[in-house]
């Protein structure tokens, strides 16, 4: 016999104090739920991480790189 586990989308809660959760209701565009708000917000969390992280690494490798007209054939 076997058993099926399905998962269903279930819903959180996440304490958040007055300040914050008046700082996300001003940042919600309208018609835009909280769950959508935050996947925005984490969405773009992600992408700035990432464009910290290629930044990082291109400042450590610049000293590696070396201009094309250095190079001989």
């Amino acid at each position: 016999m076997f058993t099926m586990l399905i998962m269903s989308s279930l819903t959180k809660r996440i304490p958040v104090s007055e300040p914050v959760w008046k700082e996300l209701a001003e940042m919600r565009s309208a018609g835009q739920t909280y769950d959508e708000l935050l996947e925005d917000l984490i969405e773009e969390r992600k992408k700035r991480r990432l464009a910290e992280d290629v930044k990082a690494w291109n400042l450590r490798k610049k000293e590696d790189y070396v201009p094309l007209s250095e190079i001989e054939d």
